[in-house]
Protein backbone atom coordinates (compact mmCIF):
# COMPACT_ATOMS: atom_id res chain seq x y z
CA UNK A 1 0.00 0.00 0.00
CA UNK A 2 2.80 2.43 0.81
CA UNK A 3 4.46 1.87 -2.55
CA UNK A 4 1.21 2.67 -4.36
CA UNK A 5 0.78 5.90 -2.45
CA UNK A 6 4.35 6.96 -3.15
CA UNK A 7 3.99 6.17 -6.85
CA UNK A 8 0.87 8.34 -6.99
CA UNK A 9 2.73 11.13 -5.22
CA UNK A 10 5.54 10.97 -7.78
CA UNK A 11 3.22 10.84 -10.76
CA UNK A 12 1.33 13.90 -9.59
CA UNK A 13 4.51 15.87 -9.07
CA UNK A 14 5.57 15.13 -12.63
CA UNK A 15 2.23 16.00 -14.14
CA UNK A 16 2.89 19.53 -13.74
CA UNK A 17 6.22 20.03 -13.12
CA UNK A 18 2.61 23.45 -16.11
CA UNK A 19 -1.86 22.16 -30.53
CA UNK A 20 1.34 22.60 -32.43
CA UNK A 21 0.30 26.23 -32.82
CA UNK A 22 0.63 28.65 -29.93
CA UNK A 23 -1.65 31.32 -28.57
CA UNK A 24 -1.15 34.98 -29.49
CA UNK A 25 0.47 35.66 -26.12
CA UNK A 26 3.33 33.29 -26.97
CA UNK A 27 3.60 34.30 -30.61
CA UNK A 28 3.82 37.95 -29.52
CA UNK A 29 7.31 37.39 -28.09
CA UNK A 30 8.63 36.95 -31.62
CA UNK A 31 8.48 40.75 -32.05
CA UNK A 32 11.35 41.26 -29.60
CA UNK A 33 13.93 39.41 -27.59
CA UNK A 34 12.53 37.08 -24.92
CA UNK A 35 13.24 38.07 -21.33
CA UNK A 36 13.41 34.98 -19.07
CA UNK A 37 13.80 35.34 -15.29
CA UNK A 38 17.39 35.76 -14.05
CA UNK A 39 19.28 32.72 -12.80
CA UNK A 40 18.39 31.57 -9.27
CA UNK A 41 18.12 28.59 -6.94
CA UNK A 42 14.61 28.12 -5.54
CA UNK A 43 13.66 26.02 -2.50
CA UNK A 44 10.11 24.81 -1.80
CA UNK A 45 8.23 23.08 1.02
CA UNK A 46 5.83 20.35 -0.11
CA UNK A 47 2.54 19.33 1.51
CA UNK A 48 0.22 16.69 0.12
CA UNK A 49 -2.70 14.39 0.82
CA UNK A 50 -2.73 11.08 -1.05
CA UNK A 51 -5.30 8.35 -0.33
CA UNK A 52 -5.74 9.75 3.18
CA UNK A 53 -2.00 9.81 3.81
CA UNK A 54 -0.42 13.17 4.65
CA UNK A 55 3.02 13.64 3.11
CA UNK A 56 5.63 16.37 3.36
CA UNK A 57 8.95 17.04 1.73
CA UNK A 58 11.03 19.61 -0.06
CA UNK A 59 11.99 20.50 -3.60
CA UNK A 60 14.85 22.45 -5.12
CA UNK A 61 15.05 24.06 -8.54
CA UNK A 62 18.23 25.33 -10.18
CA UNK A 63 17.18 27.77 -12.90
CA UNK A 64 19.83 29.19 -15.20
CA UNK A 65 19.42 31.60 -18.11
CA UNK A 66 22.08 33.49 -20.05
CA UNK A 67 23.96 33.73 -23.33
CA UNK A 68 20.92 32.63 -25.28
CA UNK A 69 20.43 29.38 -23.34
CA UNK A 70 18.56 28.06 -20.30
CA UNK A 71 18.67 25.02 -18.04
CA UNK A 72 16.38 23.69 -15.31
CA UNK A 73 17.27 21.06 -12.70
CA UNK A 74 14.50 19.90 -10.34
CA UNK A 75 15.00 17.59 -7.38
CA UNK A 76 12.16 16.53 -5.07
CA UNK A 77 12.40 14.59 -1.82
CA UNK A 78 9.62 13.05 0.29
CA UNK A 79 10.10 12.69 4.04
CA UNK A 80 9.42 8.94 3.97
CA UNK A 81 11.31 7.66 0.94
CA UNK A 82 13.94 10.27 0.06
CA UNK A 83 14.49 11.49 -3.50
CA UNK A 84 11.52 10.73 -5.73
CA UNK A 85 12.18 13.02 -8.69
CA UNK A 86 15.17 14.19 -10.68
CA UNK A 87 14.05 16.19 -13.73
CA UNK A 88 16.06 18.37 -16.11
CA UNK A 89 15.45 20.49 -19.17
CA UNK A 90 17.85 22.48 -21.32
CA UNK A 91 17.79 24.36 -24.56
CA UNK A 92 17.97 27.73 -26.25
CA UNK A 93 16.16 31.01 -25.65
CA UNK A 94 14.77 32.37 -28.90
CA UNK A 95 12.26 35.00 -29.97
CA UNK A 96 9.35 32.84 -28.76
CA UNK A 97 10.89 32.16 -25.35
CA UNK A 98 12.28 28.83 -24.23
CA UNK A 99 13.13 26.34 -26.97
CA UNK A 100 13.86 22.97 -25.28
CA UNK A 101 16.41 20.62 -26.80
CA UNK A 102 16.33 17.83 -24.22
CA UNK A 103 14.22 16.90 -21.19
CA UNK A 104 15.16 14.09 -18.78
CA UNK A 105 12.93 12.71 -16.01
CA UNK A 106 13.92 10.13 -13.40
CA UNK A 107 10.94 8.95 -11.37
CA UNK A 108 10.90 7.09 -8.08
CA UNK A 109 12.01 3.47 -8.68
CA UNK A 110 11.90 3.88 -12.45
CA UNK A 111 14.47 4.33 -15.18
CA UNK A 112 15.18 7.81 -16.51
CA UNK A 113 13.48 8.79 -19.77
CA UNK A 114 14.59 11.36 -22.33
CA UNK A 115 12.50 13.55 -24.60
CA UNK A 116 14.45 15.11 -27.47
CA UNK A 117 13.50 18.21 -29.44
CA UNK A 118 15.47 17.64 -32.63
CA UNK A 119 15.75 21.15 -34.05
CA UNK A 120 17.42 20.03 -37.28
CA UNK A 121 14.66 17.63 -38.29
CA UNK A 122 12.02 19.68 -36.45
CA UNK A 123 10.75 16.60 -34.62
CA UNK A 124 9.98 15.74 -30.99
CA UNK A 125 11.07 12.19 -30.09
CA UNK A 126 10.79 10.00 -26.98
CA UNK A 127 13.02 7.14 -25.89
CA UNK A 128 10.05 5.70 -23.95
CA UNK A 129 7.74 5.46 -27.00
CA UNK A 130 7.71 5.51 -30.80
CA UNK A 131 5.56 8.65 -30.94
CA UNK A 132 6.82 11.69 -32.84
CA UNK A 133 5.48 15.21 -33.22
CA UNK A 134 6.49 18.09 -35.51
CA UNK A 135 8.18 21.17 -34.10
CA UNK A 136 6.48 24.33 -35.36
CA UNK A 137 7.60 26.75 -32.66
CA UNK A 138 6.73 27.33 -29.01
CA UNK A 139 6.61 23.65 -27.95
CA UNK A 140 7.60 22.93 -24.33
CA UNK A 141 8.32 20.05 -21.99
CA UNK A 142 6.73 19.63 -18.56
CA UNK A 143 9.73 21.23 -16.87
CA UNK A 144 10.06 24.22 -19.17
CA UNK A 145 6.39 25.21 -19.47
CA UNK A 146 6.30 26.87 -16.02
CA UNK A 147 9.35 28.97 -16.88
CA UNK A 148 7.98 29.71 -20.33
CA UNK A 149 4.93 31.25 -18.67
CA UNK A 150 7.22 33.36 -16.48
CA UNK A 151 9.17 34.39 -19.57
CA UNK A 152 5.99 35.44 -21.36
CA UNK A 153 4.89 37.47 -18.32
CA UNK A 154 8.22 39.33 -18.30
CA UNK A 155 8.45 39.76 -22.08
CA UNK A 156 4.85 40.75 -22.87
CA UNK A 157 3.19 41.78 -19.57
CA UNK A 158 0.26 43.33 -21.44
CA UNK A 159 -0.73 39.82 -22.56
CA UNK A 160 -0.70 38.56 -18.98
CA UNK A 161 -3.88 40.31 -17.88
CA UNK A 162 -6.68 38.69 -15.90
CA UNK A 163 -8.83 36.54 -18.16
CA UNK A 164 -6.30 36.03 -20.93
CA UNK A 165 -5.46 32.52 -22.18
CA UNK A 166 -2.06 31.06 -23.04
CA UNK A 167 -1.69 27.76 -24.89
CA UNK A 168 1.27 25.55 -25.72
CA UNK A 169 2.01 22.06 -26.97
CA UNK A 170 3.66 20.25 -24.05
CA UNK A 171 5.72 17.05 -24.29
CA UNK A 172 5.83 14.51 -21.46
CA UNK A 173 7.74 11.23 -21.23
CA UNK A 174 5.87 9.33 -23.95
CA UNK A 175 3.65 11.77 -25.82
CA UNK A 176 2.59 15.40 -26.09
CA UNK A 177 -0.66 17.34 -25.90
CA UNK A 178 -2.09 20.84 -25.97
CA UNK A 179 -2.23 22.64 -22.63
CA UNK A 180 -4.20 25.82 -22.04
CA UNK A 181 -3.68 28.21 -19.13
CA UNK A 182 -5.96 31.00 -17.96
CA UNK A 183 -4.50 34.02 -16.20
CA UNK A 184 -6.34 34.87 -12.99
CA UNK A 185 -6.11 37.63 -10.40
CA UNK A 186 -3.25 38.50 -8.10
CA UNK A 187 -3.45 36.87 -4.66
CA UNK A 188 -1.47 37.35 -1.46
CA UNK A 189 0.25 34.11 -0.44
CA UNK A 190 1.75 33.24 2.90
CA UNK A 191 5.14 31.67 2.25
CA UNK A 192 8.41 30.89 3.97
CA UNK A 193 9.55 34.26 2.64
CA UNK A 194 6.60 36.13 4.10
CA UNK A 195 3.52 37.43 2.29
CA UNK A 196 3.99 37.55 -1.50
CA UNK A 197 1.59 38.91 -4.12
CA UNK A 198 1.39 36.48 -7.04
CA UNK A 199 -0.70 36.10 -10.18
CA UNK A 200 -2.61 32.83 -10.33
CA UNK A 201 -2.42 30.89 -13.61
CA UNK A 202 -4.58 27.77 -13.98
CA UNK A 203 -4.32 24.92 -16.47
CA UNK A 204 -7.71 24.35 -18.04
CA UNK A 205 -9.09 20.82 -17.70
CA UNK A 206 -9.14 19.09 -21.06
CA UNK A 207 -11.44 16.28 -19.99
CA UNK A 208 -13.94 17.94 -17.69
CA UNK A 209 -13.96 16.79 -14.08
CA UNK A 210 -11.74 13.78 -14.89
CA UNK A 211 -8.60 15.83 -15.51
CA UNK A 212 -5.97 16.88 -13.03
CA UNK A 213 -5.98 20.59 -12.25
CA UNK A 214 -2.75 22.57 -12.13
CA UNK A 215 -2.47 26.02 -10.55
CA UNK A 216 0.64 28.19 -10.62
CA UNK A 217 1.34 31.44 -8.79
CA UNK A 218 3.93 33.72 -10.42
CA UNK A 219 5.24 36.66 -8.40
CA UNK A 220 5.84 39.95 -10.28
CA UNK A 221 7.90 41.35 -7.39
CA UNK A 222 10.14 38.26 -7.48
CA UNK A 223 11.05 38.34 -11.19
CA UNK A 224 7.88 36.32 -11.92
CA UNK A 225 9.39 33.23 -10.29
CA UNK A 226 6.87 30.45 -9.53
CA UNK A 227 6.29 30.81 -5.77
CA UNK A 228 3.55 28.18 -5.48
CA UNK A 229 2.44 25.21 -7.59
CA UNK A 230 -0.55 23.02 -6.81
CA UNK A 231 -1.68 19.75 -8.44
CA UNK A 232 -5.21 18.61 -7.54
CA UNK A 233 -7.05 15.41 -8.48
CA UNK A 234 -10.83 15.02 -8.94
CA UNK A 235 -10.96 12.71 -5.90
CA UNK A 236 -9.62 15.45 -3.60
CA UNK A 237 -5.98 14.36 -3.44
CA UNK A 238 -3.52 17.22 -3.90
CA UNK A 239 0.13 18.23 -3.84
CA UNK A 240 1.23 21.79 -3.14
CA UNK A 241 4.73 23.25 -3.12
CA UNK A 242 5.38 26.72 -1.71
CA UNK A 243 8.54 28.80 -1.93
CA UNK A 244 10.77 29.04 1.13
CA UNK A 245 13.87 30.69 -0.34
CA UNK A 246 15.15 32.30 -3.55
CA UNK A 247 18.91 32.62 -4.02
CA UNK A 248 20.06 34.73 -7.02
CA UNK A 249 22.91 33.23 -9.03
Amino acid sequence: MKQTRHSTFTSLLLAGALACSVAPAIAQTAKGAANPPPSADLDYAINAVQKGLSLSGNAGVQWRAGDGRYSIANETRASIVGKILDARSEGRVDAQGLAPEKSIEKRFRKEATTTTFDRESKTIRFDASDATYPIKGGEQDRNSIVWQLATIARTTPAKFKTGSTISAFVAGQKNAEAWSFKVGKAETLKTGMGDISAVKVSKSAGNGDKDQKIDLWLAPSKNWYPVRIRFAEPDGDFIEQTITRITPQ
